[in-house]
């Protein structure tokens, strides 16, 4: 039995640059264009479909490279996606700020009442079109256990987490399914992890 309520969303498509009508936006004409040049050029394709909704979680994952970061915001450019993901508010200083903040970049305290949890879900009510990008793994290479966190704060804010894949071997970025959490969130994350160990393999573990 499935700990998630899950929605396939798996296909070999090319996504093109039409984006849904909830999507949140991000860019022009030309960061675009360079966006997908770029992504061509290293050989890289985003692939599947695209949900409809104005808010989800995004579980991008394996985490094995710095080259996740890189090819992820190409695809970020090149469909012109407004993608949000955490990062120490320490990080948001004069003259990166702004950037950053264009960037997508949320700044986090770790060390205040409720937490990353509570600062995620008020970041969601606050925005009417919000997709967050989390990597489960928490840190970058290969580990036994996925961390809960992005679980927890799908839940509370009551948004549905994507599984957003690298598929290394044939130089994709998969759009996969669709997951709703049911709470029990240690049971949902091993499952999670092993149904994406047997999918993808990252750009780091490549064989």
């Amino acid at each position: 039995m499935k700990p998630l309520d899950g929605r396939n969303l798996m296909s070999n498509k090319t996504i093109e640059t039409v984006a849904p009508e909830n999507m949140p936006l991000m860019g022009n004409r030309f960061t675009k264009w360079l966006g997908r040049s770029l992504l061509r050029l290293a050989g890289w394709r985003l692939v599947g479909e695209v949900p409809n909704q104005k808010k989800i979680m995004l579980a991008f994952t394996p985490h094995t490279s710095n080259w996740d970061f890189i090819i992820a915001m190409l695809c970020v450019l090149g469909f012109g996606v407004k993608l949000s993901y955490l990062m120490k508010k320490e990080a948001f200083f004069w003259p990166m700020a702004g950037t950053w903040k264009w960037l997508g970049g949320i700044p986090t305290d770790r060390s205040a009442p409720g937490g990353v949890v509570e600062q995620l879900n008020n970041w969601y009510e606050n925005h009417e079109h919000c997709w967050v990008a989390i990597t489960p793994e928490g840190t970058r290479g290969s580990v036994q256990k996925w961390k809960t966190g992005f679980l927890r704060i799908a839940q509370r804010a009551d948004v549905p987490v994507v599984i957003l894949g690298i598929d290394s071997v044939g130089k994709r970025v998969v759009l996969d399914s669709v997951h709703y959490s049911e709470g029990d969130f240690e049971r949902e994350a091993e499952e999670l992890k092993a149904y994406v160990d047997s999918k993808f393999i990252g750009i780091a573990a490549k064989r």
